[in-house]
């Protein structure tokens, strides 16, 4: 069903809409809400705290626009009962107009830093007489640029009558497990009554989903059974000689992987694993033993990495530990001429080792004799992009590494395609990060210490979770961060970092600040996965409430990878008990197994499963609330299904469609 079937949904709405993936209603219904706005109660905005997020009763007095600030602003002068506060809008010029003296209802979030004052900076507001919106249990979807929370309302809504919603579940699994119905439930989702509803509807969707999960990753494991073809002739005594020529001593988890590795390249069947381990284990180690087993054995290798810095980074570890082979590293952004060489020499088999980012799985770029392919961090890639690699060779083995740890008991559910090896150990040149939550009183100080630091040469990240405020204005700006500390810390010299930024940029900005050209950068979530900046010692985290915990604890491994002491600071608008819990679980602990068993305890699994995304495998689920039970529950389902009591081969067609990364590896 075509989504300009839908009312207000124009060509132009569409185009949007395919910015977040959703090309047709039945899409629709899978935008899971990312949060909701409980407006069943008000609150007083003076009682209220810094970064609180609420819902105000108040009235507005006066109302001016200042069109000639660099940036322009309508000013409204509020009163809530015998006080006074302000409300900004940025760059919104026309709620001039909309607002008028007289009763209204704000929403959004409350600024009261340093004893300022209390305002509000973009509230959603609407008049106290006309409430349409500002009422109920309303959900909050993720947005992409020209997306209105209303317009994806509307457009979900109308959906939620249009979509015929059927389970693939067999009809007597679903009485059996005592499932309700599958339409009610995301009627539910995006309706609630109450945040119950949520919590039901979220776990039924879940079980659902992860149940079609469940089945396509069946279908893999009976068809990736695939022969060896390549016959590995390095031995035991020569994988120990080289692990030896490292400057430091194997852990017993490194040992561990290594023979692991070792078994599957000299078993009959080609090795298809995911080495797993948390930040500064040392998976780039095994990785260059692994490529040391083809290279000894003949053949050529690949290292596939998601940016051009960690690329070069991977080249460059491997040029040193391979002096007398030829490395060769390709991107983007290598020079047409010299990818023609390049491409040459991989192709004749001069070039025995290949690094690169997604340019190494382009069309024309052809092997000799191919066997084996790394790729590090899979998280940022598809199973579609993994196998684009692989068949470059005849029977390639594949190993791929991530560092986001999952327990140990969900792991085969996640990596269902991949046979599991986990280092849990750390080298012993490792300090552990000290951590501190900060509260606002204290920022100033956390700012002067970060200057002090500087003096000695030690390096900063400054971590924002948003690129772009909100709609609801109630999450800063990594610019506005940005402008903030340069004229808090003058002295010092800061980058600014983030998505929308060109790769070129990006990685000039990283190798710039790698290279002690900046003493700080300001930046989202992209330098979750990057490179190794030894003076990098002072990690901040803005809004830390608003990441997983497994990301808080990713984001705190970008300091702390040299023997220099490293510091985390966690600052947080929510004062909430669950959030001071969740933070205190990463001040007080190190090993992110048990940061990711915390985190599946106190927030379920939907949050903890959008940390590991591969293509849009999970990508859909990240923001459904569920208990860990759920996706239980789905594999024993899944394993009755398949157990030869039930027709599966219509189920096989909708688990692929479903996930349409997996179409590479399944066969129809």
């Amino acid at each position: 069903m075509k989504l300009t079937d839908l009312k207000y949904v124009s060509e132009k709405r569409e185009e949007q809409f395919a910015k977040l993936g959703i090309t047709s209603q039945e899409g629709l219904l899978r935008l899971f809400p990312r949060t909701y706005l409980d407006l069943t109660k008000t609150n007083s905005i003076f009682e209220a705290r810094h970064n609180d997020i609420v819902l105000i009763p108040c009235e507005v007095t006066g109302v001016t626009l200042n069109k000639y600030a660099r940036r322009p602003f309508v000013k409204a002068v509020c009163r809530q009962g015998y006080n006074y506060f302000e409300a900004v809008w940025f760059n919104q010029p026309y709620v001039a107009n909309r607002l008028k003296k007289g009763e209204y209802f704000f929403y959004g979030r409350v600024q009261n830093r340093y004893g300022m004052g209390a305002s509000m900076i973009n509230p959603v507001f609407e008049s106290a007489d006309k409430l349409v919106n500002l009422k109920g249990i309303l959900p909050v979807y993720p947005l992409t640029g020209g997306l209105t929370q209303g317009a994806v309302r509307s457009a979900v809504r109308q959906a939620l009558k249009n979509v015929r919603v059927e389970s693939a579940i067999p009809y007597q699994l679903q009485k059996k497990y005592a499932l309700s119905d599958l339409k009610g439930a995301y009627i539910k989702l995006h309706c609630p009554e109450n945040m119950d509803d949520v919590a039901a509807a979220g776990e039924r969707i879940a079980i659902e989903e992860y149940f079609l999960l469940v089945c396509a990753f069946k279908v893999i494991k009976g068809d990736r059974e695939v022969a060896r073809l390549n016959r590995y002739s390095v031995t035991k005594a020569d994988v120990e000689a080289f692990i030896s020529s490292f400057p430091f001593e194997f852990t017993e988890g490194q040992r561990a992987a290594v023979k692991d590795i070792f078994d599957d390249i000299t078993s009959p069947r080609i090795m298809n694993r995911l080495l797993q381990g948390d930040v500064g284990c040392g998976k780039t180690a095994v990785a260059l033993a692994a490529i040391y087993m083809a290279v000894k054995s003949g053949y050529q290798a690949a290292m596939l990495s998601p940016t051009e810095v960690l690329a070069r980074q991977n080249a460059e570890q491997i040029k040193k530990y391979f002096p007398d082979c030829e490395v060769r590293y390709l991107s983007g952004s290598t020079p047409a001429a010299e990818k023609r060489r390049i491409k040459a020499e991989v192709a004749d088999g001069r070039a025995r080792i290949l690094c690169g980012t997604h340019a190494v799985i382009q069309g024309d770029v052809a092997f000799r004799n191919l066997s084996l392919v790394v790729c590090d961090e899979q998280q940022r890639f598809g199973v579609a992009q993994r196998s684009a690699l692989t068949e470059k060779g005849e029977g390639c083995d594949c190993l791929v590494m991530s560092a986001t740890p999952i327990p140990r008991t969900l792991s085969l559910v996640f990596y269902g395609d991949l046979d599991v090896t986990t280092i849990k150990d750390k080298p012993r040149s490792r300090q552990d990060i000290s951590t501190a939550i900060v509260p606002e009183s204290k920022y100033r100080d956390m700012l002067r210490w970060i200057e002090e630091q500087a003096k000695v040469g030690r390096q900063a990240y400054f971590v924002c979770p948003k690129i772009e405020g909100d709609d609801e204005g109630t999450v800063m700006s990594v610019t506005e961060l940005f402008e903030e500390l340069k004229a808090a810390m003058p002295s010092l010299k800061i980058a600014l970092l983030h998505g929308k930024m060109k790769d070129r940029e990006k990685d000039a900005v990283m190798t710039a600040f790698r290279n002690k050209e900046y003493d700080c950068l300001v930046s989202t979530t992209v330098i979750e996965v990057g490179v190794d900046v030894p003076d990098a010692t002072v990690m901040v985290i803005y809004d830390a409430d608003r990441f997983g915990l497994s990301q808080l604890h990713q984001l705190r491994g970008r300091v702390g990878r040299g023997s220099l002491k490293s510091y985390c600071f966690l600052l947080s608008g929510s004062h909430t008990d669950a959030a001071t819990e969740r933070l205190m679980v990463l001040k007080n602990n190190s090993d992110g197994f048990a940061i990711a068993e915390s985190d599946l305890k106190i927030r379920g699994g939907g949050d903890f499963m959008g940390t590991r995304q591969s293509g849009r495998i999970l990508s859909e689920l990240k923001n459904l609330r569920f208990p860990v039970s759920a996706v239980f529950t789905a594999k024993a389902i899944s394993d009755e299904t398949f157990s030869g009591a039930f027709e599966i081969t219509e189920l096989r067609r909708q688990a692929v469609r479903r996930y349409e990364q997996l179409r590479d590896i399944v066969m129809n």
